[in-house]
């Protein structure tokens, strides 16, 4: 129902590189807080910063599905090899697709889709997480610019970044119906980034704050409606959940073959670990849950790729599939006994790994505001 033969071919490319090129070198990236050059290099020439962003400006052309094979695939060996390709795939060139000129589109995104170039997410704030609304980064209208001051947290490779989109609030008497999305270049004079983020899981991709002081943004550089930001970066969210969805569900199939693999193998009572019933339903609860998680992600591309409005679907794929990667990663962990604690096996790192996707691009608790709302609308 979900894929065809186009999509199952990407996938297995997908997973030919996730075990070829990742999983050697997952734990490296992890301990060294650094994903190699050359593991980008690979992913621009296989086109994956390019999957969903359309042929006329540099990229692949093909459809949500295909980006879930990719996802999927890439995040059972090393989720955070595939934090760049995500955001290249939705929050770096969404708001552009959604709400930008031709001029931008073109001026951008085939920078972005070839990975020579990134552009940072510039939403969440110190005071403003779950509540985006209540930013307080202002942009001032003066002649042909807008002056922009503020501070953006948590924004991932912001250190690197070319540009990034930035959301401020050129009307804050309207609250979140007074906030307009920038592009703004990172080489700014007044733009600076903080420290750069000693994270607990997902190693290997620097996240810092965004700084702006009287920072000078041509209007040109306005993305879309004046006023209108807001509506654009929660319709980019929904888009970036069902990549979270994806992180979810393949860090929950990851943990879920090296549990199986260390249960067949290591012995206890004189029998195998797999041979207890105990581990025997415990692994037919965390299959059940990742194949629903699984069955919601896919649910939510297909509605995306049909031009369906997905929120609620995102959101629902979101909310379940990093929910219970908490519970699967958690359970695979246990079942390695003493040695699911240790770094020298993957299952520490996916443990951490996890533990952040029930926090980003909208914690479980907002995917329920957001469910419960339509739900009851």
């Amino acid at each position: 129902m979900f894929f065809n033969e186009d999509h199952e071919y990407i996938r297995d490319l997908a997973r030919e590189f996730a075990e070829k090129e990742l999983a050697p070198i997952a734990n490296e990236i992890d301990q060294n807080d650094e994903v190699p050059q050359h593991i980008y290099d690979t992913m621009a020439e296989m086109g994956f910063f390019g999957i969903k962003i359309p042929e006329e400006y540099g990229g692949q052309g093909m459809d949500t599905r295909t980006y879930v094979c990719v996802m999927e695939e890439i995040c059972k060996k090393c989720i955070a090899a595939s934090l760049i390709m995500s955001s290249a795939n939705s929050l770096s060139t969404a708001p552009m697709l959604l709400a930008g000129t031709e001029e931008q589109k073109q001026k951008y995104i085939p920078g972005i889709a070839s990975g020579k170039d990134f552009m940072a997410f510039g939403l969440t704030e110190p005071g403003a997480g779950s509540d985006a609304g209540s930013m307080t980064t202002k942009a001032v209208e003066d002649g042909d610019y807008y002056i922009l001051n503020g501070r953006k947290t948590f924004i991932t490779g912001a250190p690197f970044a070319k540009n990034a989109v930035i959301f401020a609030k050129t009307s804050p008497e309207k609250g979140s119906k007074g906030i307009t999305s920038f592009i703004v270049d990172m080489s700014l004079p007044g733009v600076s980034v903080g420290k750069h983020e000693d994270k607990m899981g997902l190693r290997g991709v620097a996240t810092s704050d965004i700084v702006l002081e009287d920072v000078r943004v041509h209007k040109s550089e306005i993305l879309g409606e004046i006023d209108r930001g807001f509506i654009t970066a929660m319709k980019t969210l929904s888009v970036g959940r069902i990549g979270v969805a994806c992180q979810g569900i393949g860090v929950s199939q990851g943990a879920m073959d090296e549990a199986v693999k260390f249960i067949k193998e290591r012995k206890q009572f004189g029998k195998r670990l797999a041979d207890f019933q105990g581990l025997q339903f415990m692994i037919a609860d965390m299959e059940a849950k990742l194949n629903a998680a699984r069955l919601l992600t896919y649910n939510a591309a297909y509605e995306m790729d049909m031009g369906k409005d997905v929120t609620k679907a995102a959101s629902m794929a979101k909310y379940y599939a990093t929910e219970m990667s908490l519970e699967i990663v958690s359970k695979a962990l246990q079942m390695h006994g003493g040695y699911g604690y240790i770094k020298d096996y993957p299952i520490e790192r996916m443990y951490r790994d996890a533990r952040v996707l029930t926090i980003f691009e909208g914690t479980s608790q907002v995917q329920q505001m957001v469910i419960s709302g339509i739900v009851l609308k």
